[in-house]
């Protein structure tokens, strides 16, 4: 299991796509596909946290391990953190980059394009009560994906927010990622049962170490079950 992709992974993996590339699309055809092909279905989270190996990324790992949990045999897990990578957001607006300018985009999604990639979690920290520059920029620039015949339609999609404080606008955080995945098609889903909310919300209490927030753990756990269970249906289904 890839637990990490830095910058100086994707650039080694040396594969290029065009700025507003998208490697393919998804739908139930997609997951026709992945299965004839004996491909295990993926999920991969996304974290849009500046500090590279932090408490955003911590939770995010709860997710996977519970989402892999429910499934090993069917399941494998990324995790991607955007941290140090080079996302310019004006590119969502047509404009294009400055000479020398990086944008290592494209690169994170040739990781989300592939059919067999059935599930994404996006976490973020709670800045101001809403997600971090970073994560902005990445959903801006998910607008290709989009732009591509709604490539990640139907996709299962779970989000996790993380605080300073126990109330910090982990909720408002959420809500603001969750409209942009529906914007793209997605089915947005919570956390699931017994506490059923709208995603993931944990309490950094200063220690960069979220292991003891009981709750907020307990929230991270069942959204990367529920993602794994809605994914795991449709495939069925399919």
């Amino acid at each position: 299991m890839a637990r990490n992709v830095s910058r100086r992974k994707f650039l080694s993996a040396g594969a290029g796509i065009a700025a507003a590339g998208v490697a393919t699309s998804a739908g139930r055809q997609g997951l026709a596909q992945a299965g004839q092909e004996g491909r295990k279905l993926k999920i991969i989270a996304v974290s849009c946290s500046p500090r590279a190996g932090k408490t955003t990324a911590q939770a995010l790992q709860f997710c996977l391990d519970a989402a892999q949990a429910v499934d090993p045999e069917r399941i494998e897990v990324e995790l991607i953190e955007l941290a140090g990578l080079k996302i310019p957001a004006h590119v969502a607006a047509g404009l294009p980059l400055e000479p020398g300018e990086k944008d290592d985009f494209p690169l994170v999604a040739e990781k989300l394009g592939p059919a067999n990639v059935v599930g994404i979690l996006v976490g973020s920290p709670v800045y101001f009560c809403n997600m971090s520059a970073l994560c902005k920029a990445f959903l801006d620039r998910c607008f290709s994906f989009r732009a591509r015949k709604f490539a990640l339609a139907n996709r299962v999609a779970g989000v996790v927010a993380v605080g300073g404080v126990r109330n910090g606008g982990q909720e408002l955080t959420i809500q603001s990622i969750q409209a942009a995945l529906m914007c793209q098609e997605m089915l947005v889903v919570g956390d699931g049962r017994p506490r059923a909310h709208t995603g993931a919300t944990l309490w950094n209490s200063g220690k960069d170490d979220i292991s003891d927030d009981e709750f907020g753990v307990g929230t991270a756990k069942n959204l990367g079950r529920r993602v794994a269970e809605v994914a795991l249906n449709r495939a069925a289904s399919t």
